[in-house]
């Protein structure tokens, strides 16, 4: 993703709201699927992952957008910001 790319879409991704969150169970095969519904949807997500502690949410990070094919655009704490660009239009 070009620097520039990244940039439009912090901005954009500024005002969203988290619309999956990771629980107390973790990152399970629900939260994937609806990782998925949710890219599928709006292409630009926030997901929160309040109950996992730094090296939990790093690997959780990196296991969602291995798994879901997402880019990883921003994280800010608990909060990261994936991109994933919908073919189907």
């Amino acid at each position: 993703m070009e620097p520039a790319e990244r940039k439009a879409l912090k901005a954009r991704a500024h005002k969203l709201e988290p619309v999956v969150r990771i629980g107390a169970k973790g990152l399970t095969e629900d939260v994937i699927a609806e990782i998925e519904r949710a890219l599928k949807a709006h292409e630009l997500i926030k997901v929160r992952a309040a109950t996992l502690d730094r090296d939990q949410r790093d690997a959780a990070l990196i296991s969602i957008c291995e798994r879901t094919k997402a880019e990883r655009v921003q994280q800010v704490g608990k909060v990261f910001v994936l991109f994933r660009k919908n073919n189907d239009e």
